[in-house]
């Protein structure tokens, strides 16, 4: 190589290489700093497209499993009811098993029938009572409820639950007219309640089914958050051993490059001796 005065082209080639390990120490300091493998877009455009995507996709998955877990609240809500509905009517039943017998009298009697006007008024308070965030489930002025499960605009993603034919009013259940005022109206009764049972289990069991299929739901979400979190993970985390690794190098290649420059900058010094 000639020795030169105005061109030192050893310090500019390390010079040079400078920049490309301070570029390379910088990248993994950063990615170290951040735990991101892609911190903009020149790192890598696809991934960067790719994984922005995948976090929309799984927020949304974690907002719908959200929504499963208040729809699960909701049936809850409404099971609660009919369950207390459904032990007013087996007492109801009970009342009228005692009522049917002669071993009670008259006194008995219009005891009996205290309690079961009381119990036929605590069906309908609970049936107008029991509601969700101001919409009523128990009493036939409900809804058709929508639930989003999902975290795409399509059928599959949603789920649908009716309230509005749901009615649990004694009227409706058929024991407003229970009496157990006598012996024969005791008998009645026990028709009576006894329909009112087989009423009261169709949409129990509807509620029941209901809350083991967002249970389901809640779970695959969950699996499926889970996963995706996972391939995002992949695209877009560092692997702080690879970078740490990196800038470590990095910091080796900048000191011997500065000591090459160093000893580069002799050059012109040996020039200078040549010219005395």
């Amino acid at each position: 190589m000639a020795i030169t005065l105005l061109s030192n082209l050893p310090v500019i080639n390390a010079r040079r290489h400078m920049e490309e390990t301070g570029r390379m120490y910088g990248d993994a300091i950063e990615r170290i700093a951040s735990g991101k493998r892609i911190n903009k877009s020149g790192d890598d455009a696809a991934g960067l497209a790719i994984s922005t995507a995948m976090e929309g996709k799984i927020r949304s998955i974690a907002q719908a499993r959200r929504n499963a877990k208040e729809a699960l609240s909701l049936m809850q809500v409404a099971e609660g009811g009919m369950n207390e509905v459904s032990n007013l009517l087996v007492r109801m039943r009970e009342l009228a098993i005692q009522g049917a017998s002669d071993t009670i009298g008259d006194s008995e009697r219009s005891m009996l029938e205290l309690e079961n006007q009381q119990l036929k008024k605590e069906i309908d308070r609970l049936a107008n009572a029991t509601e969700y965030f101001g919409t009523s489930l128990l009493n036939g002025e409900g809804k058709e409820f929508t639930f989003q499960i999902g975290p795409d605009n399509n059928e599959n993603n949603r789920v649908t639950y009716s309230t509005d034919k749901l009615d649990l009013r004694a009227s409706t259940l058929g024991v407003d007219g229970v009496s157990l005022s006598d012996e024969d109206s005791a008998l009645d009764a026990l028709g009576s309640v006894d329909e009112a049972i087989t009423k009261l289990n169709v949409p129990r069991s509807e509620a029941g089914a209901m809350q083991t299929r967002f249970n389901s739901i809640i779970n695959n979400l969950s699996i499926y958050e889970e996963n995706m979190i996972q391939a995002r993970s992949r695209i877009i985390d560092a692997d702080l051993a690879a970078e740490t690794a990196k800038a470590t190098q990095a910091a080796v290649l900048q000191k011997a490059g500065a000591a090459v420059i160093a000893q580069a900058n002799l050059m012109p010094h040996l020039a200078l001796k040549l010219l005395e």
